[in-house]
């Protein structure tokens, strides 16, 4: 390692360590910890202060911090209790964003505003469901039925695009690229069926032994999972998040309740206490902070593309959840499904590469993004209001309004 590679990790470590003590600080205010290591980020990158710059080697750290952002998204889910209305509501609800996003998308390219509908339009589909979760775990509600559709919502926000990125932006046809996406959701079958099967004795007797020992045997094989399938997913030429969040599913189904209760430490030490807040602080680095704030043009769209979000992704959550939470509750799920980031980052990155996206919209995009981070969670929580929060297990066959689809 170089004495510059050593500089930038060192002030990269500094920032992920500081962020959390900040968030902690101004816990009155809930800020998350994520948006203090993006400005952190900022702040230390090559246009501010110039302590730390995304050479190769921290690129590829950050890499691995969004693979572990998706790996722990696909984890968190539990389709067996999101299967039914949640999820139904959550695909439904993302598909009338995608009809929303084109639209929007093709009046900005006729009025000179993009040059491809299509990125912009993907692009305000999104959401951070892996920014969201920490959250929605933290205050608790994750089991609370307000918690179960925003986590359904957000599934098919994140996963959707995705999916539509792969198959709609691929190197190849679409035709090519949605057979090699068959492809890899049959291998992905296959391997997830393979770990659901039960559990041989002396395989399970080695993993908890291993477990407790220096070696960590059950981590070094959920690392190896997610790493084969970021391999498989690349050499199909599809998008590798893909193979991440496809390997947080599998490990979810493999792991019974006490496999998972051991585990979930472990992942989430790796993922939340390093990989995850180096990505973000190094999206902070790579953000253009001199093209947003010494740009009119640029700075001017932040609001219009943060307006778009609530538009595109939270407008139709008024009305795709109308019979199942109150006005309260679908307004409070319409803002915090319209916070995005991580995948706006990854969009914009693709359309400079493929130069489908100006400059100015990329770096609009993701500075509307961190807004969103920073504003619409605060809104969207406390719009939620207690009624949104945990339920009591005695009164809960009375108060949970999905329990009749569930």
């Amino acid at each position: 390692m170089s004495y510059s590679t050593a500089i930038s990790v060192f002030a990269i470590a500094v920032a992920v360590a500081v962020a959390p003590l900040c968030s902690e600080l101004l816990r009155r205010w809930r800020i998350p910890s994520v948006l203090f290591e993006l400005v952190f980020g900022i702040l230390i990158g090559p246009e501010v202060l110039g302590w730390a710059a995304p050479d190769p080697f921290v690129s590829g750290l950050s890499t691995l911090g969004i693979c572990f952002l998706f790996f722990m998204a696909g984890y968190e889910i539990d389709f067996r209790k999101l299967s039914g209305h949640p999820l139904n509501r959550g695909i439904m609800g993302w598909l009338v964003s995608l009809v929303l996003g084109l639209v929007v998308g093709v009046v900005l390219l006729l009025s000179g505003y993009v040059i491809s509908s299509l990125l912009v339009g993907l692009a305000l589909t999104t959401t951070a469901i892996g920014t969201l979760l920490p959250m929605l775990r933290d205050r608790d509600m994750l089991e609370s039925p307000f918690g179960k559709f925003l986590v359904a919502a957000g599934t098919a926000g994140e996963f959707g695009p995705v999916l539509a990125v792969t198959v709609l932006l691929g190197a190849s046809s679409p035709g090519a690229e949605l057979l090699l996406l068959v492809l890899f959701v049959v291998l992905t079958l296959g391997v997830a069926y393979v770990a659901s099967r039960p559990q041989p004795p002396r395989v399970v007797e080695t993993m908890q032994h291993h477990l407790g020992t220096s070696s960590q045997l059950p981590v070094r094989i959920v690392l190896l999972l997610i790493t084969g399938l970021v391999l498989i997913a690349a050499s199909l030429s599809l998008e590798v998040l893909l193979g991440a969040f496809a390997a947080g599913l599998i490990v979810r189904v493999a792991f019974d309740k006490e496999q998972a209760a051991a585990m979930q430490p472990r992942l989430e030490s790796i993922g939340f206490g390093f990989l995850i807040p180096v990505f973000f602080v190094v999206s902070g680095m790579k953000f253009h902070s001199s093209a947003l704030f010494h740009s009119a043009a640029t700075l001017e769209r932040v609001p219009i593309f943060l307006g778009l979000f609530l538009v595109v992704r939270g407008l139709p959550a008024l009305i795709v959840y109308a019979r199942v939470l109150t006005l309260r509750q679908r307004s409070a799920l319409a803002v915090l499904q319209s916070t995005a980031l991580p995948l706006l980052v990854v969009i914009s990155d693709i359309g400079l590469a493929t130069h489908r996206m100006v400059p100015v919209n990329a770096t609009a995009l993701v500075g509307a993004g961190m807004v969103s981070v920073l504003v619409f969670p605060l809104v969207g929580f406390a719009l939620a209001g207690p009624d949104a929060g945990p339920v009591r297990t005695e009164l809960r066959d009375r108060t949970d309004p999905a329990r009749d689809f569930l």
